[in-house]
């Protein structure tokens, strides 16, 4: 995506149009837009002669510039288990991967990034009743690494909103919730980590349509990327006025939420009543 926006950049710096990198490529004017909008992989060959087109003469500058295609062209940790991830959440454990703040908000359950091995496979055996076992052990693996990134010599910032219900709602023995519950407890005392709890008291809020992850990225050319998850899939937003909405719905719930500091208090309360 970044390189893309580069790409982008240098066009219209250029004074070139979609037709006119088209026509240097041998290729249609849709190819170039799918390129500047990271849906297609960047094919060294094309990007150099783009970037001499563009006026990017300087060998250093190139050179520079295709080490960063083919480091973008490397595939992640992920696509090792492309066999029982769907195409559409490859690209939430990009995001996931790649982002410096996660905010969201989850009615149903514990977000993956904080959940023990035990509720994670007992909620995939729920929402998959038909998998066999060894397709469940392996999406608990993927779940398993994806908590890295909290580990990491520089983790992202991980806000969560979660709803009372995803508390309340028994998700296997009483065991596997005190559990989960002292999971969470730990993750609250890391400054990496904000988790805000919305009270059935609270009443109704403004996301009350489904859950929903905000990305932030380190990176200027990269916008804020809004997803929003449904039964089969999940839709990806990245234009302003869209990813404002969700923003501003979790800014609205983070202010009508249990305040952070509250949380341990009331997740130690919750694991007592177990």
């Amino acid at each position: 995506m970044v390189l893309g926006r580069r790409l982008h950049d240098l066009r219209e710096a250029a004074g070139l149009t979609f037709e006119d990198a088209g026509r240097a490529l041998d290729v249609t004017h849709a190819t170039v837009r799918r390129m500047e909008k990271a849906q297609v992989g960047l094919k060294i060959l094309y990007v150099e002669k783009l970037l001499r087109i563009y006026g990017v003469t300087e060998q250093e500058e190139v050179d520079a510039f295709l080490a960063l295609v083919r480091e973008a062209n490397r595939p992640g940790w992920w696509h090792g288990y492309r066999d029982v991830l769907p195409e559409w959440f490859s690209a939430f454990v990009s995001l996931e991967a790649e982002a410096d703040l996660i905010r969201a908000y989850e009615p149903h359950y514990v977000p993956g990034l904080l959940q023990t091995e035990a509720y994670a496979a007992t909620v995939l055996r729920s929402g998959l009743p038909h998998a066999p076992v060894a397709e469940i052990e392996r999406l608990v693996a993927v779940r398993t690494a994806r908590q890295e990134i909290l580990r990491r010599q520089r983790p992202p910032l991980l806000w969560i909103v979660l709803d009372e219900t995803v508390l309340r709602r028994p998700v296997g023995p009483p065991g596997l919730m005190r559990g989960q519950l002292g999971r969470l407890i730990e993750a609250v005392a890391s400054s990496q980590v904000r988790l805000q709890i919305m009270p059935f008291a609270a009443g109704h809020h403004p996301a009350m349509y489904g859950p929903f992850h905000l990305f932030r990225f380190p990176v200027p050319e990269l916008p804020d990327v809004a997803c929003a998850e449904n039964l089969v899939g999940a839709a990806y937003y990245d234009q302003p006025a869209d990813v404002s909405t969700f923003r501003e719905a979790l800014d609205r719930m983070c202010a009508q939420a249990a305040p952070v500091h509250r949380t341990e208090a009331i997740l130690s309360g919750m694991r007592k009543e177990l």
